[in-house]
């Protein structure tokens, strides 16, 4: 059965209302790519530290939190949410928190600029103790965040959403990486990509049920602009661009062998694909693949980390 959308009587306590409004079980997929960063690094040589890499996990996570945020509020602010009427819930068309009013607009945009705000002083503080690199790939990061839903830039409208989600994605892996290195590197962005573009699939088809709600306030990402029927082909390109890339990678000796376990979850991806395939024009009978979606993009990321820690024990 789906679940219950939020409502104000449901959720009595305020400091549960603005947890949840982070759409909280979401935030795994960051997690996921943190932890492929970690793993990066330990199978390179690097000895780990515990707490930077702590701090960077928790604060990843609050930075992924208060985009969430941020995005429901420019969503609230622009209409999308208020007449998306094909959402799939929890999964489209926003937590529904401001739209449902457990939390009202005001309250929602100022929650969303405080989580960014405490997530400065903690990357200044591991800045500090890896390298100034890590303030630009930081401030990178929560720039692409913010305007990926923000005015005026409104990314996520203009045709390049889809790219900052790839791009923001393989920041966190190279983030972490880089507060235990201490150095840039090639191994990240090499063992981020794929993981990146499943992420980013995720997105993807979440904008076929958002499609007509998303086309009637300005959105044009890219399901409005490519329609349905290319839309389906472009899912399934992404899916296979980011299995394929792990395979030459291996072939070409940038990853372990051991990381061919990461392809696994590509059983996932052709079955969400056969659905997106069949029912991309219908939102409802769609819904099935989007969890499937998340499940391969978060199972690869998992087995590529520790296939990395794997590599470097044996």
């Amino acid at each position: 059965m789906p679940t219950a959308e939020p409502t104000l009587a449901a959720l009595p306590n305020p400091a549960l209302r603005y947890l949840l409004a982070t759409r909280l079980p979401f935030l795994s997929v960051t997690l996921v790519a943190t932890l492929i960063g970690l793993a990066v690094s330990f199978w390179t040589g690097v000895e780990l530290s515990p707490s930077t890499a702590l701090l960077t996990v928790v604060f990843a996570l609050v930075a992924h939190a208060g985009v969430n945020v941020l995005n429901d509020y420019y969503d609230a602010r622009n209409g999308t949410d208020a007449i998306n009427t094909e959402r799939i819930f929890p999964f489209t068309g926003g937590s529904r928190f401001i739209q449902n009013g457990v939390l009202s607009e005001r309250e929602t945009g100022l929650f969303g600029a405080a989580l960014f705000a405490v997530v400065v002083p903690a990357g200044l503080w591991l800045a500090a103790h890896s390298g100034p690199e890590l303030v630009r790939i930081g401030l990178a990061g929560l720039i692409v965040g913010w305007a990926y839903s923000a005015p005026p830039l409104k990314l996520n409208s203009r045709g390049v959403g889809e790219l900052c989600v790839w791009f923001g994605f393989a920041l966190i892996v190279v983030g972490s990486d880089f507060v235990q290195r201490g150095t840039l590197s090639s191994a990240p962005w090499i063992a981020a990509a794929a993981y990146a573009l499943l992420v980013t699939n995720i997105l993807f088809i979440n904008q076929f049920p958002d499609r007509r709600a998303d086309e009637a306030v300005g959105k044009r990402h890219w399901v409005v602009r490519l329609g349905v029927e290319r839309s389906r082909v472009v899912y399934a390109l992404i899916a296979a661009i980011a299995y394929g890339w792990v395979a030459v990678a291996v072939i070409g000796g940038m990853l372990p062998v051991v990381a061919l376990a990461a392809l696994l979850p590509a059983l996932l991806s052709y079955k969400a694909a056969s659905i997106v395939w069949r029912e991309a024009a219908s939102p409802a009978r769609l819904a099935p693949a989007i969890p499937l979606t998340i499940a391969s993009a978060t199972l690869h990321g998992a087995l590529l980390a520790a296939a990395l820690v794997l590599a470097r024990w044996l």
